[in-house]
Protein backbone atom coordinates (compact mmCIF):
# COMPACT_ATOMS: atom_id res chain seq x y z
CA UNK A 1 0.00 0.00 0.00
CA UNK A 2 1.70 3.41 -1.35
CA UNK A 3 1.96 6.55 1.39
CA UNK A 4 -1.34 9.09 0.80
CA UNK A 5 -0.07 11.78 -1.34
CA UNK A 6 0.53 15.76 -0.01
CA UNK A 7 3.66 17.10 2.27
CA UNK A 8 3.93 14.84 5.29
CA UNK A 9 2.32 16.03 8.91
CA UNK A 10 3.60 18.94 10.51
CA UNK A 11 2.39 20.00 13.98
CA UNK A 12 4.04 23.06 13.68
CA UNK A 13 2.41 23.89 10.44
CA UNK A 14 0.49 27.40 10.43
CA UNK A 15 -1.86 25.92 6.96
CA UNK A 16 -2.36 22.84 8.50
CA UNK A 17 -6.02 23.92 10.43
CA UNK A 18 -7.23 25.72 6.99
CA UNK A 19 -6.18 22.79 5.04
CA UNK A 20 -7.99 20.31 6.69
CA UNK A 21 -11.48 22.62 7.22
CA UNK A 22 -11.56 23.01 3.69
CA UNK A 23 -10.82 19.38 2.47
CA UNK A 24 -13.37 18.26 5.24
CA UNK A 25 -16.58 16.69 3.66
CA UNK A 26 -20.14 18.74 3.73
CA UNK A 27 -22.76 16.89 5.53
CA UNK A 28 -25.96 16.05 4.59
CA UNK A 29 -28.79 17.84 5.81
CA UNK A 30 -31.91 16.48 6.42
CA UNK A 31 -35.64 17.92 6.67
CA UNK A 32 -35.63 18.69 9.85
CA UNK A 33 -32.22 20.82 10.50
CA UNK A 34 -33.64 23.94 10.27
CA UNK A 35 -36.17 26.50 8.26
CA UNK A 36 -34.77 26.97 4.62
CA UNK A 37 -32.62 23.91 3.93
CA UNK A 38 -33.90 20.74 2.78
CA UNK A 39 -34.03 18.21 -0.25
CA UNK A 40 -37.51 19.73 -0.79
CA UNK A 41 -35.76 22.41 -2.30
CA UNK A 42 -34.18 20.43 -5.22
CA UNK A 43 -31.06 19.75 -4.06
CA UNK A 44 -30.35 16.30 -2.31
CA UNK A 45 -26.86 17.11 -1.07
CA UNK A 46 -26.58 20.03 0.29
CA UNK A 47 -28.33 23.39 1.46
CA UNK A 48 -31.10 25.44 -0.28
CA UNK A 49 -32.82 28.66 0.07
CA UNK A 50 -36.33 28.72 1.08
CA UNK A 51 -39.05 30.39 -0.74
CA UNK A 52 -39.69 32.98 2.40
CA UNK A 53 -37.28 35.53 1.35
CA UNK A 54 -37.27 38.78 2.27
CA UNK A 55 -35.13 41.38 5.00
CA UNK A 56 -34.14 38.53 7.66
CA UNK A 57 -31.75 38.97 10.90
CA UNK A 58 -28.62 37.01 9.42
CA UNK A 59 -25.14 37.03 11.51
CA UNK A 60 -23.52 40.06 10.01
CA UNK A 61 -20.16 40.87 9.36
CA UNK A 62 -17.80 40.56 11.78
CA UNK A 63 -15.36 43.58 12.53
CA UNK A 64 -17.72 46.07 10.45
CA UNK A 65 -19.91 47.32 12.92
CA UNK A 66 -23.39 45.87 10.55
CA UNK A 67 -26.71 44.83 11.42
CA UNK A 68 -26.76 41.32 9.17
CA UNK A 69 -29.82 42.45 7.73
CA UNK A 70 -29.54 41.57 4.05
CA UNK A 71 -32.25 41.87 0.79
CA UNK A 72 -33.14 39.69 -1.10
CA UNK A 73 -35.14 39.74 -4.19
CA UNK A 74 -38.13 37.83 -3.91
CA UNK A 75 -38.84 37.37 -7.95
CA UNK A 76 -42.45 36.44 -6.83
CA UNK A 77 -43.73 39.05 -4.75
CA UNK A 78 -43.70 42.10 -7.94
CA UNK A 79 -43.81 45.64 -7.51
CA UNK A 80 -44.18 46.92 -3.80
CA UNK A 81 -45.21 50.89 -3.34
CA UNK A 82 -43.27 52.94 -1.37
CA UNK A 83 -44.88 53.20 2.69
CA UNK A 84 -46.09 56.83 3.28
CA UNK A 85 -45.83 58.04 6.37
CA UNK A 86 -47.96 59.80 8.42
CA UNK A 87 -45.35 62.59 8.53
CA UNK A 88 -45.53 62.47 5.06
CA UNK A 89 -49.70 62.58 4.92
CA UNK A 90 -49.58 65.20 7.37
CA UNK A 91 -49.13 68.14 5.65
CA UNK A 92 -51.77 67.16 3.31
CA UNK A 93 -54.89 67.08 5.31
CA UNK A 94 -56.90 69.24 6.76
CA UNK A 95 -56.72 71.31 9.84
CA UNK A 96 -58.86 71.39 13.10
CA UNK A 97 -60.10 74.90 11.40
CA UNK A 98 -61.00 72.56 8.34
CA UNK A 99 -58.99 74.47 5.99
CA UNK A 100 -55.87 72.60 4.40
CA UNK A 101 -52.45 74.02 4.43
CA UNK A 102 -52.02 73.38 0.48
CA UNK A 103 -54.26 74.64 -1.66
CA UNK A 104 -55.07 71.35 -4.06
CA UNK A 105 -58.44 71.28 -6.12
CA UNK A 106 -60.82 68.62 -4.82
CA UNK A 107 -60.80 65.38 -7.02
CA UNK A 108 -64.01 64.12 -8.51
CA UNK A 109 -64.70 60.42 -8.10
CA UNK A 110 -66.36 59.66 -11.49
CA UNK A 111 -65.56 61.12 -14.85
CA UNK A 112 -68.54 62.60 -16.47
CA UNK A 113 -69.83 60.49 -19.68
CA UNK A 114 -68.09 63.11 -22.48
CA UNK A 115 -65.03 62.08 -20.78
CA UNK A 116 -65.42 58.89 -19.92
CA UNK A 117 -65.10 57.53 -23.37
CA UNK A 118 -61.59 58.23 -23.51
CA UNK A 119 -60.34 57.19 -20.83
CA UNK A 120 -58.97 53.22 -20.38
CA UNK A 121 -58.94 50.39 -17.75
CA UNK A 122 -56.14 51.32 -16.01
CA UNK A 123 -56.16 54.57 -15.90
CA UNK A 124 -56.77 56.43 -12.63
CA UNK A 125 -59.52 59.88 -13.52
CA UNK A 126 -58.23 62.90 -11.73
CA UNK A 127 -60.35 65.54 -12.73
CA UNK A 128 -61.99 67.83 -15.55
CA UNK A 129 -62.32 71.28 -15.92
CA UNK A 130 -64.20 73.80 -18.27
CA UNK A 131 -62.62 76.97 -19.48
CA UNK A 132 -63.00 79.70 -17.58
CA UNK A 133 -66.22 82.18 -18.18
CA UNK A 134 -63.70 84.76 -19.47
CA UNK A 135 -63.51 82.37 -22.59
CA UNK A 136 -67.00 83.71 -23.43
CA UNK A 137 -66.33 87.34 -23.28
CA UNK A 138 -66.29 88.42 -26.88
CA UNK A 139 -69.56 85.56 -28.34
CA UNK A 140 -71.21 87.79 -25.28
CA UNK A 141 -69.97 90.78 -25.68
CA UNK A 142 -70.82 90.77 -29.83
CA UNK A 143 -74.39 89.19 -28.74
CA UNK A 144 -75.28 92.16 -26.57
CA UNK A 145 -73.78 95.10 -29.25
CA UNK A 146 -76.01 93.05 -31.88
CA UNK A 147 -78.92 93.34 -29.85
CA UNK A 148 -78.78 96.58 -28.87
CA UNK A 149 -77.86 97.92 -32.72
CA UNK A 150 -80.21 95.84 -34.53
CA UNK A 151 -83.20 96.57 -32.14
CA UNK A 152 -82.60 100.39 -32.79
CA UNK A 153 -82.26 99.48 -36.20
CA UNK A 154 -85.03 97.71 -37.00
CA UNK A 155 -87.64 100.21 -34.68
CA UNK A 156 -86.09 102.99 -37.26
CA UNK A 157 -86.78 100.91 -40.18
CA UNK A 158 -90.01 100.10 -39.01
CA UNK A 159 -90.97 103.74 -39.10
CA UNK A 160 -89.93 104.13 -42.35
CA UNK A 161 -92.66 101.82 -43.84
CA UNK A 162 -89.52 99.88 -45.14
CA UNK A 163 -90.29 96.28 -44.34
CA UNK A 164 -88.32 94.19 -45.70
CA UNK A 165 -85.04 96.33 -44.42
CA UNK A 166 -87.23 95.15 -40.98
CA UNK A 167 -87.13 91.70 -42.03
CA UNK A 168 -83.23 91.34 -43.01
CA UNK A 169 -82.39 93.35 -39.46
CA UNK A 170 -84.50 90.73 -37.77
CA UNK A 171 -83.07 87.66 -39.60
CA UNK A 172 -79.34 88.96 -38.87
CA UNK A 173 -79.47 89.38 -35.10
CA UNK A 174 -81.05 85.52 -35.00
CA UNK A 175 -77.84 84.63 -36.69
CA UNK A 176 -75.78 86.88 -34.30
CA UNK A 177 -77.63 85.17 -31.30
CA UNK A 178 -76.89 81.49 -33.19
CA UNK A 179 -73.36 81.72 -33.54
CA UNK A 180 -73.47 83.03 -29.87
CA UNK A 181 -75.43 80.03 -28.40
CA UNK A 182 -72.94 77.70 -30.74
CA UNK A 183 -69.76 79.65 -28.71
CA UNK A 184 -71.78 78.96 -25.41
CA UNK A 185 -72.59 75.33 -26.03
CA UNK A 186 -68.90 74.63 -28.02
CA UNK A 187 -67.61 75.95 -24.34
CA UNK A 188 -69.60 73.54 -22.42
CA UNK A 189 -68.24 70.41 -24.36
CA UNK A 190 -64.62 72.08 -24.12
CA UNK A 191 -62.47 70.07 -21.36
CA UNK A 192 -59.25 69.93 -19.80
CA UNK A 193 -59.07 66.34 -17.94
CA UNK A 194 -56.34 65.28 -15.97
CA UNK A 195 -55.16 61.76 -14.92
CA UNK A 196 -52.46 59.53 -12.97
CA UNK A 197 -50.83 59.41 -16.92
CA UNK A 198 -51.67 61.97 -18.67
CA UNK A 199 -53.67 65.48 -19.77
CA UNK A 200 -56.00 65.75 -22.62
CA UNK A 201 -57.90 68.36 -23.67
CA UNK A 202 -61.05 67.45 -25.81
CA UNK A 203 -63.39 69.63 -27.54
CA UNK A 204 -65.81 70.33 -30.95
CA UNK A 205 -69.53 69.72 -30.96
CA UNK A 206 -69.90 68.69 -34.39
CA UNK A 207 -65.88 67.48 -35.42
CA UNK A 208 -64.66 66.52 -31.72
CA UNK A 209 -61.14 66.51 -31.05
CA UNK A 210 -58.68 65.18 -29.02
CA UNK A 211 -55.65 66.00 -28.12
CA UNK A 212 -52.86 64.85 -24.95
CA UNK A 213 -49.24 64.80 -23.46
CA UNK A 214 -48.58 62.03 -21.54
CA UNK A 215 -47.10 62.87 -18.06
CA UNK A 216 -43.72 61.51 -18.75
CA UNK A 217 -42.74 63.41 -21.33
CA UNK A 218 -43.29 67.07 -20.12
CA UNK A 219 -40.21 68.51 -19.59
CA UNK A 220 -41.53 72.11 -18.83
CA UNK A 221 -44.63 73.41 -17.49
CA UNK A 222 -46.36 76.75 -16.40
CA UNK A 223 -48.55 79.15 -16.56
CA UNK A 224 -49.16 82.92 -17.37
CA UNK A 225 -51.56 84.97 -15.54
CA UNK A 226 -52.35 89.00 -16.94
CA UNK A 227 -53.33 91.23 -14.73
CA UNK A 228 -57.08 90.46 -15.69
CA UNK A 229 -56.08 87.12 -14.91
CA UNK A 230 -55.00 87.69 -11.87
CA UNK A 231 -58.75 89.39 -10.56
CA UNK A 232 -60.59 86.76 -12.06
CA UNK A 233 -58.37 84.09 -11.30
CA UNK A 234 -57.82 82.43 -14.57
CA UNK A 235 -54.63 81.84 -16.48
CA UNK A 236 -52.70 80.00 -19.72
CA UNK A 237 -50.56 76.85 -19.05
CA UNK A 238 -47.79 76.15 -21.66
CA UNK A 239 -46.41 72.48 -21.90
CA UNK A 240 -43.06 71.80 -22.82
CA UNK A 241 -41.92 67.99 -24.21
CA UNK A 242 -38.50 67.74 -25.57
CA UNK A 243 -38.54 70.90 -26.98
CA UNK A 244 -41.20 70.19 -29.91
CA UNK A 245 -44.55 71.63 -30.79
CA UNK A 246 -47.12 69.71 -29.59
CA UNK A 247 -50.87 69.76 -29.81
CA UNK A 248 -51.03 70.37 -26.71
CA UNK A 249 -48.69 72.84 -25.77
CA UNK A 250 -50.77 76.12 -25.21
CA UNK A 251 -54.23 75.65 -23.32
CA UNK A 252 -55.66 79.21 -22.72
CA UNK A 253 -58.11 80.38 -20.40
CA UNK A 254 -58.61 77.64 -17.27
CA UNK A 255 -60.02 78.36 -13.88
CA UNK A 256 -57.81 78.51 -10.80
CA UNK A 257 -54.65 77.75 -12.34
CA UNK A 258 -52.11 77.84 -9.21
CA UNK A 259 -54.03 74.55 -7.68
CA UNK A 260 -54.59 73.23 -11.15
CA UNK A 261 -50.71 73.82 -11.59
CA UNK A 262 -49.98 72.49 -8.00
CA UNK A 263 -52.43 69.04 -8.87
CA UNK A 264 -50.52 68.59 -12.31
CA UNK A 265 -46.72 68.66 -10.37
CA UNK A 266 -48.07 66.47 -7.65
CA UNK A 267 -49.38 63.91 -9.98
CA UNK A 268 -46.12 64.18 -12.08
CA UNK A 269 -43.89 63.98 -9.03
CA UNK A 270 -45.43 62.34 -6.15
CA UNK A 271 -48.11 59.95 -7.26
CA UNK A 272 -47.79 57.74 -4.50
CA UNK A 273 -48.79 60.73 -2.28
CA UNK A 274 -51.90 61.22 -4.42
CA UNK A 275 -52.76 57.62 -3.83
CA UNK A 276 -51.77 57.60 -0.08
CA UNK A 277 -54.13 60.72 0.69
CA UNK A 278 -57.26 59.18 -1.81
CA UNK A 279 -57.18 56.47 -0.07
CA UNK A 280 -57.01 57.44 3.66
CA UNK A 281 -60.09 59.97 2.31
CA UNK A 282 -61.89 56.96 1.12
CA UNK A 283 -61.26 55.33 4.56
CA UNK A 284 -62.54 58.46 6.13
CA UNK A 285 -65.68 58.51 4.54
CA UNK A 286 -66.48 55.03 4.90
CA UNK A 287 -65.70 55.37 8.53
CA UNK A 288 -68.13 58.70 8.69
CA UNK A 289 -70.50 56.54 7.07
CA UNK A 290 -70.46 53.58 9.26
CA UNK A 291 -70.71 56.17 12.54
Amino acid sequence: MGSPSGPPFDPDDPDRERRERDTEPIPRIGPDDGPGYGAGAGLSDGPSLSDDVGYGDGPGYAGEGRSGRAWIRDPEAGYQQPHISEDELAGLRADATGSPPRRVLPLEDEPSSLVARYLFPTERYRGEWKRHWIHLSTPLLIGIAATFVLGYLSGFLAGQNVGALTTIAVLLWFAVMGWVAWKVADWWYDRFILTNKRVMVVNGIITRRVAMMPLVRVTDMKYEQTPTGRALNYGTFVLESAGQEQALREVKNLPNPNELYLRVVEEMYEPQAVEARLGKEADEAKADDGA
